[in-house]
């Protein structure tokens, strides 16, 4: 079991880290709240709670998944580098892609 709560406390540690160092999940964390209290004042049947949760967690997926990936390709060179260039554009990318989608959900949901 302490290898569980390991787990769970390293996790934590690194959402925080990403919370506190990284601009663009203060965003995320600012827009999320935004949706939520517009979902509490709009009364959001369960069905549009579970889209809009389910969008919420993909785009703070892939925004740490993109953090992840910016730190390992900073490690290995601070050099340019063109396939370090297109891997973290790439991972942009499926940010952009899920911030676009989670985009059209809300409008269907609330409009």
């Amino acid at each position: 079991m302490s290898r569980l709560l390991r787990s769970f406390r390293c996790a934590f540690s690194g959402l925080g880290w990403a919370l506190r160092t990284q601009a663009n999940l203060r965003i995320h964390a600012a827009a999320t709240l935004t949706i939520i209290t517009l979902g509490l004042i709009d009364n959001l049947a369960a069905w549009e709670w579970c889209a809009i949760l389910g969008c919420i967690a993909l785009v703070w997926c892939a925004e740490l998944f993109n953090t992840a990936l910016e730190i390992l390709c900073d490690r290995v060179t601070t050099e340019p580098d063109e396939h370090i260039r297109r891997a973290k554009d790439a991972a942009a990318g499926a940010v952009l892609v899920c911030a676009i989608f989670s985009v059209i959900v809300a409008l269907w949901v609330f409009f």
